[in-house]
């Protein structure tokens, strides 16, 4: 099974789903993209640690790294494995050093995940082309002159989460935006998670701080 490693390119506001996210993945070789939609907590979660947001309110996906922290266990990929009926089936690849195990998750939850241990995201060269959406990171479409190239025949990139995430945090095309980070103190603050929507909002003048 031929498999291809994603990237995080965007999450954002659904503005089709009232109280969705779309988290943007792309091919980390290649213009491939897949939109999934997120939950608001599974969003919360990516952008938080996107943001290098510090929170001092445990959540759900805390629980979960915390547990394997203390069982000495390590979660080494992310892969999206299957699409049925709209549906993506994805699994964690957790390993304690001698053994590996699988384990099904939802994909939000996959996702956030995987910005908490810092692994790849992986899927199948079959689920990209069922529903894979070429375009450039800027939104265009390739140049045609391009499409007869194999991607597999350029090195791999090597650069890790942090790098990635280091890279595009003060771009002008950010990986979250200051509106949808808005959005998500909102979202926040009706949840009643103040310490939440705090920490968002200081992250929020720190950006506007920085544009002015």
């Amino acid at each position: 099974m031929k498999r291809k490693e994603l990237k995080i390119l965007g999450l954002s506001y659904s503005q089709t789903q009232i109280g969705s996210y779309v988290c943007v993945l792309s091919e980390k070789k290649g213009g491939r993209k897949i939109p999934i939609i997120l939950r608001t907590p599974e969003a919360q979660r990516i952008a938080i640690e996107i943001e290098g947001i510090k929170s001092s309110k445990v959540l759900t996906h805390d629980i979960f790294k915390g547990l394997c922290d203390s069982f000495e266990l390590d979660v080494q990929e992310v892969f999206i494995y299957a699409l049925l009926e709209g549906i993506f089936y994805t699994k964690i690849i957790v390993s304690n050093g001698l053994y590996e195990m699988e384990v099904e998750t939802p994909i939000g939850d996959g996702i956030a995940i995987s910005t908490l241990f810092k692994c790849p995201i992986y899927t199948t060269v079959d689920i990209l082309n069922q529903v894979g959406i070429q375009l450039n990171d800027d939104g265009t479409t390739p140049n045609p002159d391009d499409s007869d190239f194999d991607d597999d025949d350029f090195e791999e990139n090597d650069d890790d989460f942090d790098s990635y995430i280091d890279n595009n945090r003060d771009e002008q095309e950010r990986v979250v935006s200051v509106d949808d980070l808005e959005i998500l103190m909102l979202n926040a603050i009706e949840n009643e998670e103040y310490e939440i929507a705090a920490e968002i909002r200081d992250r929020i003048q720190n950006l506007k701080n920085k544009n002015n």
